[in-house]
């Protein structure tokens, strides 16, 4: 069974990939999961807050003292330290890309623009093979217009563009008025991969000592639903491959949107969930059911449910909507 892809320009052999997480920090790891079957990984994001900060702290250090006599006149107090650098970073880059043979996705997530854009040249010369935009900005500002927003994150697509000569994907939140627009002018800005889509965790109060604690959840397969549907509606409009990484957990999630028209599908709640080896398991599982079904490979049925192509394309759509409402009867005694 064929289960070759490509996405990025790059050739997979599934489209089963390894999203940024923890799980892509370790070689060894990394190693592991290229031998249960991931076609690529992308590494665990560097926050712009981290590059930035290596430029400050040089700044910090190279000053430290020019104003100071036996009463110094200031100190700057120190800079928090991250436990990881963008030096470390980039050397973790190479050594993976050394220990494995599938492609290295890189990934920035940076939400404003600053002199952290030139990092994506670094990584690029440390050997990545494509780099991910990870877009997580929460707008809090009434004064920021959807225009204003949605221009800043074309500028620093255009800004990281001119940096690099790699393939340029951006992973976006759900929470745009005209998704779309927005994922045609992020194409024309620079990008060859659209991800769909970003989860932002949320916050939670305990109640007990009032205060606001953060909380993550693992996805679930009823989270496929968004992005699967914004991929059907998306497959063949814009110019750039679609990929899934939300709700992605079992064999039918991948077939699900391959056929709604992503060329990959990103795991990572099932991995840590079921672990590395459930990699193996979901493609076996994909090949039994192509092959029951008489699929010969992943490309004859990409995007074969996508909007464009199904019988009743207003299922993607409001008409739907109305019509599931119109029909749901509750079960049971009310």
């Amino acid at each position: 069974m064929n289960l070759q892809t490509s996405y990025l320009g790059l050739e997979l052999k599934n489209p089963i990939v390894a999203s940024a997480s923890p799980l892509t920090k370790e070689i060894e790891r990394v190693k592991r999961l290229e031998d249960c079957g991931a076609s690529a990984v992308v590494m665990h994001s560097i926050f712009e807050e981290q590059i930035e900060h290596e430029s400050l702290q040089l700044d910090h250090d190279l000053s430290f003292g020019s104003e100071s006599y036996g009463e110094s006149l200031s100190y700057l107090p120190e800079l928090p330290h991250f436990k990881v650098g963008p030096d470390e970073h980039l050397d973790q880059i190479r050594k993976i890309k050394e220990a494995v043979d599938i492609p290295l996705i890189a990934s920035i997530n940076g939400a404003t623009l600053g002199g952290w854009t030139d990092f994506a040249k670094r990584m690029e010369e440390a050997g990545a093979d494509a780099l991910e935009l990870n877009s997580y900005f929460v707008s809090t500002d009434p004064e920021l217009s959807a225009a204003d927003l949605e221009q800043r994150y074309l500028d620093i697509i255009s800004e990281v563009r001119k940096t690099i000569s790699i393939p340029l994907s951006i992973k976006l939140s759900p929470f745009f008025s005209a998704l779309p627009n927005f994922a045609k002018r992020a194409a024309e800005a620079g990008v060859s991969g659209l991800v769909l889509f970003n989860r932002f965790y949320q916050p939670d109060i305990d109640l007990e000592e009032l205060e606001v604690v953060p909380d993550l959840d693992l996805s679930e397969s009823s989270e496929l639903r968004l992005p699967l549907r914004w991929v059907a509606i998306l497959c063949e409009r814009v110019a750039a491959d679609l990929a899934i990484s939300s709700g992605v957990h079992n064999e039918m999630d991948v077939l699900k949107g391959t056929m709604a028209g992503a060329k990959v599908t990103m795991m990572t709640s099932e991995i840590f969930q079921g672990g590395i080896r459930r990699i193996t398991e979901i493609l076996q599982r994909m090949s039994d059911w192509m092959e029951e079904h008489e699929y010969e490979s992943i490309k004859q049925m990409q995007g074969s449910m996508c909007q464009r192509h199904v019988a009743d394309p207003a299922a993607f759509e409001r008409s739907n909507y109305m019509r599931v409402l119109g029909s749901f009867e509750p079960s049971g005694t009310l």
